[in-house]
């Protein structure tokens, strides 16, 4: 996971190849078709990798299930989205 933790930080677009990451393909099938991440040319772009390591940080932490991981992601981003729009409107 040392490889997904570098790219979580890191904000070039440049999409890194699937067969790089310590991640089982199943897993990232499994995440493509719930529609939580896009994979193009067999690779991924940082910010999808961001949700990946969040989920994992879930599974790992808290034992979410994958689709219990997806939802709270969601509102996670749905959330930091919206207190970045309200603290916009403040100033």
């Amino acid at each position: 996971m040392s490889i997904v933790r570098w790219y979580y930080h890191n904000d070039d677009e440049e999409g890194l190849p699937l067969r790089e990451l310590d991640i089982h393909p199943e897993l990232l099938q499994i995440l493509e078709e719930l529609g939580v991440i896009e994979i193009r040319e067999e690779t991924i772009r940082p910010r999808q990798l961001q949700r990946v390591y969040r989920m994992l940080r879930l599974r790992q932490t808290m034992g979410v299930n994958i689709p219990g991981a997806a939802i709270i992601i969601d509102l996670l981003e749905r959330i930091e989205a919206l207190e970045a729009e309200v603290d916009h409107l403040k100033r």
